[in-house]
């Protein structure tokens, strides 16, 4: 192939024609005039032959690369191949483990499915159900026979809520601070004239369980007290006369043991004070202040209005001895029984007081032991409490009512006072 510099233009081609076509003239030979070589006549004769073609500029100046070398570098890329008898023979062992591993596979995934067959039933079963659920549009005739069965429940002929028997955690831990000298003083001014300390304990009592109990006073002047605040199990704290230790010695230290068992003992949620000195109401408050519930016992002439509305409850002395007084005289009747029915009728008033509305058995049961812990119905003769019920309701003092679904009793009330 001739360099490109040598190629006929088009130019040269139609100067070549025109040559050709003019005449020869005499002495002239048919060889052609021009002094060019005989190569270039026969290039220029083979480019009049072809057609003439445009250069088109070439993209890279590198030599093109052999067929062979293309063979080479791709064998250099996939490395030595195998020979083909050794592929030939590794073909079976791979065909083999592939058929191995989807056989494991498939295996594996019936276990799965099996596993999980179960709960797709269960959801399909329910979700089922729920699709085929019933569905109720509330009429007026619902509202009246939803707002009828309210009433019926509120009713007094309804059947009442089912027994509850009170727990240790719903009693009330209860501390108690006796100022005796406020509290004797005002007693001997009033109509009573004389200071029962049980009075006091039994209306505690029905409150909860008393656990701290603490009487301050110079007991050389109230001797007469030693006895029955000894008996109650009341720890005496003596506080000599005021030209020995100062005035309000003993409401001082009254109110360092108060605040010391409110921080110390955090069982303890109510605090008694018997006295109706003014004195005692920033304790009140401070009690109050750290969630105390706070009770204060007085007597009614000699009780601080200050003291009285800074408390949560306050009970007059006189009520309580007033109370007793008027609680039903069980008589006519031997020791053992007057004893047992007379305590049987203080836990009814108490629970009264207390505002329980439905007096089952137990309760009033659990009241009596709170008063007397060594109370025992067997001790009187019955085999059961609910005896002991029956026995009363039989002499005229109780009347009861028969839960139709516990079968437990409930005392409605007195059957005479």
């Amino acid at each position: 192939m001739s360099p490109w510099w040598s190629r006929p233009t088009a130019e040269t081609e139609k100067k070549n024609d025109d040559e050709k076509d003019a005449p020869k003239g005499a002495g002239e030979s048919a060889e052609p005039a021009s002094d060019a070589p005989a190569g270039a006549e026969a290039a220029a004769g083979e480019a009049a032959e072809r057609p003439a073609r445009r250069r088109r500029p070439s993209r890279s100046r590198r030599p093109a690369r052999d067929a062979g070398d293309d063979e080479a570098q791709k064998e250099e890329a996939e490395g030595p191949s195998s020979p083909p008898d050794e592929e030939e023979a590794a073909e079976p062992e791979r065909r083999s483990r592939g058929g191995r591993r989807g056989r494991r596979n498939g295996s594996e995934a019936k276990e799965a499915a099996a596993k999980e067959a179960p709960q797709k039933e269960a959801r399909r079963e329910r979700s089922k159900k729920e699709r085929e659920a019933p569905t109720h549009d509330i009429t007026p005739e619902d509202v009246t026979s939803v707002s009828r069965e309210l009433a019926a429940g509120f009713h007094p002929s309804a059947e009442p809520a089912p027994e509850r028997t009170l727990s240790v955690n719903d009693e009330r831990k209860i501390a108690l601070f006796c100022d005796l000298e406020n509290v004797a003083l005002g007693v001997r001014d009033s109509d009573i004239k004389k200071f029962d300390i049980n009075l006091v304990l039994e209306r505690l009592l029905e409150k909860g369980k008393i656990i701290v109990k603490r009487a301050y006073c110079d007991w050389e002047r109230y001797s007469e007290y030693k006895r029955a605040f000894h008996e109650a199990a009341i720890e005496m704290l003596d506080i000599p006369q005021k030209y020995y230790s100062g005035k309000n010695s003993a409401d001082i230290k009254m109110v360092v043991d108060a605040l010391d068992l409110c921080y110390a003992k955090e069982h303890l949620d109510t605090f008694v004070l018997l006295s109706g000195d003014s004195d005692f109401s920033p304790l009140v408050s401070k009690l109050r202040e750290n969630d105390k519930y706070v009770i204060g016992i007085g007597v009614k002439n000699s009780s601080s209005a200050l003291l009285v509305d800074n408390c949560d409850e306050f009970i007059y002395y006189e009520d309580i001895w007033r109370d007793r007084q008027q609680a039903p005289q069980v008589a006519g009747m031997s020791k053992k029984a007057t004893e047992a029915f007379s305590l049987m009728t203080d836990a009814i008033q108490a629970l009264l007081r207390e505002n329980k509305d439905v007096l089952w058995g137990s309760m009033i049961k659990q009241t009596m032991q709170r008063k007397k812990p060594s109370f025992n119905e067997g001790y009187y003769g019955y085999g059961s409490f609910s005896e002991l019920l029956e026995d009363a309701e039989k002499r005229g003092i109780l009347k009861l009512k028969k839960d139709q679904r516990s079968g437990s009793y409930i005392v409605t009330g007195f059957s005479k006072r």
